[in-house]
């Protein structure tokens, strides 16, 4: 694969369901950590998506009156594939995407599991049988696919987040137009067009189109388009559901997030620690499931903080392709500036920082603040960088209402001895996810995953969740005997 990605195949290209040379415009993919130019890819421009839309139309009648076998061993094939090309997909995650190894060694592990278990969904059951009260008749309501579905993709988990909508719309006999992040077009998008190339998919049942938010919203516009599922800030998920309410067109949106780690009084603050150090500072904080509050019992709040403190001095920072660090660069200058944008204002607020607060290029050293007032912006507001708030509580009363303050509601975390009261607790919180014992960044594919109010709209991903994403819903009735009726 490393033979047939590094030729004239995606040179100035893109893929729309073969390799195309641009018309318009290049994307090109830099490395954050150096500011290098790896690769120069092709833009899809808003004639391209059409075209894209129409060749997808097309191609998902034949794709989806394959046999379940067929759609199932395509899939099987791709994770094999990546499997045995897990190196270079590696690579490419570390030195476009800023991934640390580990993380990116992680993202592909489950992909290739995801990939399984979404070859398996075609030869589960698609329908229903509902009784009738007309004599000889039948009821089914079955599953029936979508059409062409548009997939918006970000930056940070360019596989898994692509994967995780791609995977389960094949196999449940959709066509898919990928539109990845222009910082992660080539790991999120002409690697997985080359992946379902070699692992069989027809030609026009998956295609990519990079490019910058105009490609977007040609996708999203496209009338042969009947779902778009994105992944990516609350920002651009609003106006992609205004797009689609006008249009009467499914959108499935997964979004930004403020999560809590609740450290209680009775908490193991080794173990809490550990949480909230790898909640806010893994893969530099840019996770939408980030812990970016850590709201502390008083009677523990200074010793829960000097370990926070001791954990975050001990990251390492650094260029994840040549180094063994623990924290690699922030995706670009504009999210640095904004990350140390809230943190000096949180300082000018009367803020303290134990650690961090400073940077070199786009490396951010992860950072502890204390003397945090919930009014505060990086407080309120989804950091996305490596810094760790801690906001004092006394009653669990009030750490419930802080955590239910924020617009956002994807996931939560609650340390505390009693795990029962934690389970009672977590009723109350207005959120997605809730996590007894451990951090917000948790991701099992197997299990539905979303977030509510300004963290997710649509449904879910993952588990038995895919069934009702990827799918439309239709009632057939089966007659012994043509019906008689009084006209």
């Amino acid at each position: 694969m490393r033979a047939l990605m590094e030729s004239e195949r995606w040179n100035h290209r893109f893929y729309p369901g073969e390799w195309k040379t641009a018309q318009g415009d290049r994307l090109a993919v830099t490395e954050p950590a150096t500011g290098e130019v790896l690769a120069s890819i092709g833009i899809a421009r808003s004639d391209d998506v059409a075209a894209a839309g129409m060749r997808a139309s097309q191609a998902q009648t034949a794709w989806a009156a394959t046999s379940f076998e067929q759609r199932a061993a395509t899939l099987r094939e791709a994770a094999r594939l990546l499997a045995q090309n897990a190196g270079y997909f590696i690579e490419w995650n570390i030195r476009e995407c800023g991934s640390v190894r580990f993380k990116a060694e992680w993202e592909v592990n489950t992909c290739v599991e995801q990939l399984h278990m979404a070859a398996a969904m075609p030869m589960q059951a698609n329908g229903e049988l509902f009784p009738s009260s007309v004599p000889g008749r039948t009821n089914v309501w079955r599953r029936v696919p979508l059409g062409v579905v548009g997939v918006i993709s970000p930056w940070n988990f360019p596989l898994l987040l692509s994967l995780r909508s791609i995977a389960p719309a094949l196999a449940l006999g959709n066509a898919v137009l990928l539109k990845p992040s222009e910082f992660s077009s080539f790991t999120g998008g002409l690697l997985l067009a080359r992946l379902f190339e070699m692992a069989g998919v027809p030609a026009g049942v998956f295609q990519v189109l990079p490019g910058y938010a105009d490609t977007g919203v040609a996708l999203v516009r496209d009338p042969r388009v009947k779902m778009i599922a994105f992944t990516g800030s609350t920002a651009v998920g609003r106006s992609i559901a205004e797009e689609c309410g006008r249009m009467l067109k499914k959108c499935s949106l997964e979004l930004g997030g403020n999560n809590a780690l609740i450290v209680c009084g009775d908490a193991d603050i080794e173990a809490a620690s550990s949480s909230g150090a790898w909640g806010a500072f893994m893969h530099q904080g840019q996770i939408c499931m980030q812990t970016g509050r850590h709201i502390v019992h008083r009677s523990v709040a200074q010793a829960y903080s000097r370990k926070l403190k001791e954990r975050a001095e001990r990251l390492v920072c650094g260029n994840p392709w040549t180094d063994q660090v623990s924290l690699g660069p922030l995706i670009n200058a504009q999210q640095r500036d904004r990350v140390h944008g809230l943190v000096t204002a949180a300082l000018d607020q009367g803020a303290s920082v134990l650690t961090g607060g400073r940077y070199e290029n786009l490396f951010y050293r992860p950072t502890v603040l204390t003397d945090v007032t919930p009014d505060m912006s990086v407080f309120k507001d989804e950091i996305f960088g490596p810094v760790a708030p801690v906001v004092i509580f006394d009653e669990i009363d009030e750490a419930i209402a802080l955590v239910n303050s924020s617009d956002y509601g994807l996931a939560v975390g609650i340390h505390t001895r009693d795990s029962m009261a934690g389970y009672e607790w977590a009723g109350r919180l207005h959120c997605g996810m809730v996590h007894i014992n451990d951090q917000t960044v948790n991701n099992e594919f197997q299990v539905p995953f979303g977030g509510m109010g300004a963290s997710g709209y649509g449904g879910r991903y993952g588990g038995p969740a895919n069934f009702d994403e990827f799918t439309e819903r239709q009632w057939v009735s089966l007659s012994n005997s043509p019906a008689q009726h009084p006209f």
